[in-house]
């Protein structure tokens, strides 16, 4: 019976994580939610279950990405795993090891407990940063009309930031250990989302939802050519939930992206839905220009102009799932940041 299995999801405070815990306590699941600081346990409480309908289900556990402690008693008596902590910078770090190693070492500390504790399965979350980056300039323009798909790994070799470095190295890592004798036969799947837009849960603005945020504060003056491939937080967390029980999803990635937006075409979505923001191309001289005193700006400059595209067969056919629109995603993402008071 579902309420009698607990499910052990790391990274509770995260924007994906409160939605990957909210769909368990729907769903009638147990959970015990890991966090890096207790004291943020009353904020995931309050976001996931604001009713306290579930208050007899939610529990916590203190676990960090880099340290051994507490990782074995976390997993003990959970039929499942949903490993969805990992380093998301705001800006690209002075060390790539930075991000590196928490990802990679935390996935194996997530997956070696599981094992131990004879968990079924493990979801784990990775990105898209582990299918299509690291190509150089004369890949990429080879490969403009390519779609990619599950099949297809980033190269840490090439030229790769060092988020999507972190996310291809520790989900390979992660492949490497569930084929192992050390895996004792326990399943994984993994989610490799887009960029995740809909509904937040608190005030808390996840690094996707900066896209979102920045438009509603008037800090974009005007939109510039920039592209993501784009997934609804909701339909991630579905997907999570799915990839853990459906027989058919075990040993298989799954990309999660619904469709590529411009960021014009998103802003257009809010201006549409009564929000002001910019209905206008910014030149991509200026956002160089800005990105010279703006580190998050600096991030983005070499996505210019760029559209990477994604294939989501198998999250439709496999999972069942059908994406919701970019237009509502990014409609809904508004909506509840002027709720929380978030912008």
């Amino acid at each position: 019976m579902a309420e009698k299995q607990t499910v052990l999801v790391t990274g509770a405070s995260g924007f994906i994580a409160k939605h990957c815990v909210k769909k368990l306590l729907d769903e009638g699941y147990s959970v015990r939610a890991s966090v890096r600081t207790p004291a943020r346990t009353d904020e995931v409480r309050a976001a996931v279950d604001p009713e306290g309908k579930a208050a007899d289900r939610l529990s916590f556990v203190t676990l960090d990405l880099t340290k051994d402690d507490g990782w074995d008693a976390a997993a003990e008596g959970c039929t499942y795993v949903q490993h969805v902590a990992s380093p998301f910078p705001p800006a690209e770090p002075e060390s790539e090891d930075e991000l590196i190693k928490p990802a990679r070492d935390g996935a194996l500390r997530a997956l070696r407990a599981a094992a131990k504790a004879g968990v079924k399965r493990v979801v784990l979350t990775s990105s898209v940063a582990a299918v299509a980056y690291g190509r150089t300039p004369e890949e990429e323009k080879a490969q403009q009309d390519r779609v990619f798909n599950e099949d297809d790994w980033s190269n840490p070799d090439g030229p790769i930031s060092a988020y999507a470095k972190s996310k291809t190295l520790a989900e390979r890592a992660a492949w490497d250990f569930i084929n192992s004798d050390e895996a004792g036969g326990m399943e994984l799947a993994v989610i490799n989302p887009g960029g995740v837009l809909g509904p937040l849960l608190d005030k808390r603005i996840s690094t996707s939802g900066q896209i979102i945020s920045r438009l509603l504060g008037g800090q974009v003056p005007a939109c510039p050519r920039l592209n993501w491939s784009l997934i609804d937080v909701r339909d991630v967390a579905d997907a999570h939930f799915e990839a853990m029980l459906r027989p058919e999803a075990a040993g298989k990635r799954f990309i999660l992206v619904a469709d590529n937006a411009w960021m014009l075409d998103i802003s257009r979505a809010l201006a549409r839905a009564g929000f002001k923001t910019p209905t206008r191309q910014l030149p991509d001289f200026v956002l160089r220009l800005l990105a010279r005193f703006d580190k998050t700006l600096r991030m983005i400059v070499p996505g210019l102009g760029k559209q990477t595209r994604f294939d989501n067969t198998r999250l439709r056919e496999v999972l069942g799932i059908t994406p919701r629109p970019v237009e509502e995603m990014a409609v809904a993402m508004a909506q509840s940041m002027r709720t929380h008071g978030a912008v």
